[in-house]
């Protein structure tokens, strides 16, 4: 296999999202990431600071959201979630853009928005993923963020929120890596449920997904690797994402 343990653990942003998570799955899911040694916690905003807490001294982020899921809200709210993010202990933002515009195709708009959210992370050493929800978009509105991310140093472009009408696609993953600048990396969200799936985007150049099952992947790149299962900890309640 050409592939460790910690190549795997480290593409997974374990996804803590969902609206009807309570406290204890919000807690739960923050000590699995750590049990498993994720790459981040991408959890709730309200809960962030709680995540920073738990995450603090470890190789696991805590991460959350900006705009999310519908990308709607005004450049000038989006910039308060990042800099609110920021304060929290946050290390990786995940921003939607303004949907709206780029079927709009106010490229000037999508541009201002998304480099508000870019240059406060930037200016506090934090990186931020940029979400397309390519469901909605067509290919040429695709390509034309992945220039424009390139342009404003984002550090992914990512595929879906995973609550749109559909997630992450093998053919909208080679579009946005073949698009995107080489500096730029592409996240997968949405759809990617077991091993080989993410085994597969991995192949494509991703180097981040989404997931909520992250114990199933990781238990299994485990026993592929003849490594003991890790058996302390429980499994938070599904998203389904």
């Amino acid at each position: 296999m050409n592939y460790t343990y910690s190549d795997i653990a480290k593409m997974i942003d374990h996804s803590l999202l969902n609206p009807s998570l309570t406290v204890a799955d919000l807690e739960a899911g923050c000590q699995l990431a750590l049990a498993y040694d994720a790459a981040s916690v991408c959890i709730l905003p309200y809960y962030l600071s709680r995540c920073s807490e738990i995450l603090r001294g470890s190789t696991v982020m805590p991460s959350t959201t900006i705009g999310f899921p519908h990308g709607g809200h005004t450049t000038a709210i989006k910039r308060a979630e990042a800099e609110r993010a920021i304060a929290d202990g946050c290390m990786e933002l995940d921003m939607v853009v303004n949907i709206s515009q780029v079927l709009s195709l106010q490229w000037d708009y999508v541009r201002r928005d998304i480099d508000a959210v870019i240059s406060v992370a930037h200016a506090a050493g934090r990186k931020v993923k940029v979400i397309f929800e390519n469901c909605y978009l067509t290919t040429a509105q695709k390509i034309e963020l992945c220039r424009i991310c390139s342009d404003l140093g984002a550090d992914w472009v990512k595929t879906s929120t995973g609550y749109g009408s559909s997630g992450a696609t093998h053919d909208d993953l080679k579009l946005m890596r073949e698009h995107a600048a080489p500096q730029v990396q592409v996240k997968a969200a949405g759809g990617v449920r077991d091993l080989d799936a993410l085994l597969a985007v991995r192949a494509l150049g991703v180097t981040r997904c989404g997931a909520t099952r992250t114990k199933d992947m990781l238990d299994e790149c485990r026993r592929r690797l003849n490594l003991p299962p890790i058996t302390s900890v429980a499994s938070a309640a599904p998203q389904g994402y």
